[in-house]
């Protein structure tokens, strides 16, 4: 029997053999052939707690195809907020009118792009990174920090911020609160942006809680390993101090 995972530019198929042992039942044993990004493939036997593992990476991988399609839709809204405002400024400058709907409307579409896209930023691990001390960690060392503080920061944070934010939306919502500005928009759509954006971060950050576990395990390998800007900008400092070194051996 074999299954196949996939997720994060890796592909795994798990085939289920059933060993007669001498004096006992049939053992099953479970071999893991793994593929990656570069077509090279590894096999190893699986430990027998790895299905609990993969389930969860399905979970994880889900989450992701949520977070990737609403990240393709933001990308629109950023075109949108530059249609309204070069609108809104000509209309302006040419005939000397303005709007407070489409001056908050740019805002509203601004908020959206930042709080439903950092879900996305997450996944494709482009938030900025402060790696002055953990860059000279080990990689399993550095996946142990990056779990705790999903575990003790990222996910407390998220929490609370959707504690607080849903009932600052309903209040909001029940009154039909609108905006202050003579013709502006309801209010209550913007704020709603505060506790979905902080939902859609905490179901990544448990998703990439998975992958990293998973990750430690040697269940997959790291999907942001050799892709980003940042694994570029790691590619690129370890090349420069190797010519660096390189020219130091020369002179010596």
């Amino acid at each position: 029997m074999a299954h196949m995972l996939n997720a994060g530019g890796w592909a795994r198929c798990c085939v289920v053999l059933s060993v007669p042992m001498r004096n006992g039942p049939v053992k099953v044993r479970t071999v893991s052939l793994t593929t990656n990004a570069t077509g090279r493939k590894t096999g190893r036997f699986c430990a027998q707690g790895e299905s609990g593992v993969e389930n969860l990476l399905k979970i994880s991988s889900l989450i992701d195809k949520i977070n990737e399609r609403i990240g393709h839709f933001v990308k629109w809204l950023i075109l949108a907020a530059v249609i309204v405002s070069t609108g809104n400024a000509v209309i302006r400058k040419v005939f000397n009118q303005s709007s407070n709907a489409w001056l908050e409307l740019q805002w509203y579409l601004f908020g959206a792009v930042f709080m439903l896209g950092a879900a996305y930023t997450f996944l494709k691990n482009e938030h900025i990174r402060i790696d002055i001390v953990t860059g000279n960690f080990r990689k399993r060392t550095r996946d142990w920090i990056d779990v705790f503080g999903h575990i003790f920061f990222l996910v407390p944070f998220c929490w609370i911020m959707i504690y607080h934010g849903w009932p600052f939306f309903m209040r909001s919502f029940e009154l039909n609160e609108a905006s202050m500005n003579a013709g502006g928009l309801s209010v209550w759509p913007a704020k709603l942006l505060v506790p979905a954006g902080f939902m859609l971060l905490l179901a990544q950050g448990i998703s990439e809680l998975i992958k990293r576990y998973a990750i430690i395990k040697g269940v997959i390998e790291d999907p942001n390993a050799a892709v980003g800007h940042h694994a570029a900008a790691e590619a690129e400092a370890a090349r420069l101090l190797e010519v660096a070194k390189a020219e130091a051996a020369n002179r010596s």
